[in-house]
């Protein structure tokens, strides 16, 4: 039932970006595209209600920072929800990542707890200390989150004003980042970080189902920073001129993803890049941009020989593990190399076998108009520090005004 569903997903992306074609997928499309109309006059009145505080947002009293973006996958928004997460942290924050878990397997509730009414508790992937959950249970994002940060916690839940106010009482965190949380209101974000992937900006110009946007374009004037990733260095005179038709005061801030290293899915032994260059390899991964990651492979000088590819969070299966390592094998490929979080994922507790498996670790640095701050977590902090300032400047009862020696 998986696989079908799977291959019925898949199907439907083809369909978005065009790349079926014949009678039944155009009569498909034009049903998509006027689905699509209704989807943004609900997204539309959604964003009014709240805004007339018909539907009320809720405040836990901390600072509150969401990093979304307005397409479906694909912007690098983990890397920077890590990156912020470490300047905050050594930065002195107790911080929690608040995550949905999007295809995550949820903890099945016992016919006794359903009866007594109990709610569950947010699922704990991290609580600063070790690792709690596996990819499944946690979800891609989280659990990679966790892996790589030590000292933060994660927790997964669709309800994250709960979440949040977990983390608060059992924790005591002062900071709590939303991962994918633009389109979150429920709770009060004191800032809003949008992502927007050069390649593809706002994804193919369509709205859900018909596209790939959450959100027109010009709702990007709730954001308190734009983030322009994947950057190769050349210039965004466009896409500047488009933000800024759409806001004109958020900082808009040029970011590049770049490799770190290879590792060893097995042994955790770190290859330099170096190790790729005119090396014959196999590529393989389950992410929304697959044709960027084997571009990256072939820029840092690989000859990607087999190339395979599934839908976004694909959990891979044994059969297919085996089937692609020995198809490397006939042809002679000195290594398999997958992303990061697909090893975590699944692949290194299901695949052992020459090639071996190597994934790439890749991060974000910020450059552009960041080159006067390196420092991010300067950054970061000041950032907090600004807009603490501002809410008790905001706060001034008629006593406090004016200027005191």
């Amino acid at each position: 039932m998986g696989r079908r569903l799977e291959q019925l997903e898949e199907f439907g992306i083809d369909v978005v970006l065009e790349r079926r074609h014949g009678i039944r997928a155009s009569i498909l499309r034009g049903i998509l595209h006027a689905l699509s109309f209704v989807y943004d006059r609900l997204v539309q009145v959604r964003l009014y209600l709240y805004r007339k505080r018909v539907f009320r947002e809720r405040t836990l009293g901390c600072l509150v920072i969401s990093i979304g973006n307005l397409t479906v996958g694909g912007t690098g928004k983990t890397p920077i929800v890590e990156k912020f997460a470490r300047a905050l942290q050594s930065g002195g924050r107790r911080v929690a990542i608040l995550s949905r878990g999007y295809k995550s397997v949820p903890r099945r509730r016992t016919w006794l707890s359903r009866l007594r009414g109990d709610s569950d508790l947010p699922r704990v992937v991290s609580d600063g200390k070790s690792l709690l959950l596996d990819s499944v249970t946690a979800g891609d994002e989280p659990y990679m989150l966790a892996n790589n940060l030590k000292d933060v916690i994660v927790l997964v839940d669709k309800d994250r004003v709960k979440s949040g106010r977990f983390a608060i009482d059992k924790w005591q965190v002062d900071t709590l980042l939303l991962d994918d949380g633009f389109q979150y209101l429920h709770l009060k974000h004191r800032l809003d970080m949008v992502l927007v992937d050069r390649q593809a900006p706002f994804g193919n110009e369509f709205l859900l189902p018909r596209g790939t946007l959450r959100e027109t374009p010009r709702n990007l004037r709730r954001a308190s920073y734009i983030f322009i990733t994947k950057n190769t260095g050349e210039p965004n005179l466009a896409l500047m001129k488009r933000i800024r038709r759409y806001n004109r005061t958020a900082e808009v801030i040029e970011c590049s993803h770049k490799p770190l290293h290879l590792q060893n899915v097995f042994t955790g032994e770190q290859l330099p890049l170096e190790a790729l260059r005119d090396a014959f390899i196999g590529s393989l991964c389950a992410i929304a941009a697959p044709q960027s990651f084997e571009d990256a492979l072939r820029k840092l000088g690989a000859h990607v020989d087999l190339a395979k590819s599934y839908i976004d969070h694909h959990y891979y299966t044994e059969a297919e593990l085996i089937s692609f390592i020995k198809r490397c094998i006939r042809r002679d490929l000195a290594m398999i190399v997958t992303t990061e979080k697909d090893s975590l994922r699944s692949i290194a507790s299901r695949a052992s076998a020459n090639p071996k498996p190597c994934c790439l670790r890749s991060a974000f640095s910020p450059d552009g108009s960041l080159n006067s701050m390196l420092d991010v977590r300067r950054w970061a902090l000041n950032v907090c520090f600004k807009h603490a300032q501002q809410s008790r400047a905001n706060c001034r009862g008629p006593q406090d005004s004016g200027i005191k020696p």
